[in-house]
């Protein structure tokens, strides 16, 4: 099973299972998943090939919702369900294939669409990356910068640098991750809907939900609707934590009641 972190104690409110989007993994979302804690359990995931989860030969949308359906079997209730990004796409089919676990479906900056671009480039780009003498991150930012020149995609690919382990590592499945970008970029064909209450969250500055995604949006969920937060971009919780935490929140006392 994906590894997790778990945060909070089980109460009458549904638990909270958060799938982290490409090349993250739950440390990302620490400061929402605590604040999210202090009325439910809230269980952070790796996903597969990620952070301290297992090594997978594949990672198709399939396998990583059948990852996310053992996590919520295993709590033995239907959960309310948070994607971003890859984990997004792996929340919604999860809600697809298995809607006896989902409870309500919160999507963040994705469409269930394929896309035509491709996150290759920043694979190679830290598979390419010197880590002979590594000490410290600053250092390994210096040396990525010669070939990733947004500091801020650095900074989120670095979190993903382990520094504290006999020699400086990646912690995750490069070699997987860029032989299976096509499928994490597509989305495949799925049969039926998901009816539980949707949210689907955008970044005002992110091209990722388009208009003309809606008509696919709606047909395989069709008690959905999106929420744009201004001034936000792919990373939307990152950039604006205090806006996303509310809507979210909103959204679920109110789907709730």
């Amino acid at each position: 099973m994906l590894d997790l972190t778990t945060l909070g104690t089980a109460t009458d409110r549904p638990p909270l299972l958060i799938a982290h989007g490409l090349f993250g993994s739950a440390r990302n979302w620490r400061a929402i998943a605590r604040h999210m804690s202090e009325d439910r359990r809230v269980l952070s995931v790796d996903m597969r090939n990620h952070g301290s989860s297992f090594r997978s030969d594949t990672n198709s949308y399939f396998d990583m919702a059948g990852d996310l359906a053992d996590v919520v079997a295993a709590e033995g209730v239907a959960a309310d369900v948070l994607g971003h990004s890859m984990g997004g796409k792996a929340a919604m089919m999860l809600a697809l294939t298995r809607p006896d676990l989902v409870n309500q479906l919160i999507v963040g900056d994705i469409s269930p669409v394929p896309y035509d671009h491709s996150q290759t480039g920043l694979v190679r780009a830290m598979a390419g990356l010197d880590l002979a003498g590594l000490a410290s991150r600053g250092e390994a930012d210096r040396r990525l910068a010669a070939v990733v020149a947004d500091s801020g995609v650095r900074a989120f690919l670095l979190q993903s640098l382990d520094l504290k382990g006999e020699f400086p590592r990646w912690r995750l499945n490069l070699k997987v991750l860029e032989r299976e970008m096509p499928r994490i970029m597509g989305w495949p064909e799925v049969d039926g809907t998901f009816g539980g209450p949707v949210l689907m969250l955008a970044g005002g500055d992110s091209d990722y939900v388009k208009p003309e995604h809606r008509i696919e949006i709606k047909r395989l969920f069709p008690n959905s609707r999106l929420v744009r937060i201004p001034g936000a971009g792919h990373w939307l919780h990152a950039d604006k934590p205090r806006e996303f935490e509310t809507i979210v929140r909103n959204f679920l006392s109110n789907s709730n009641t």
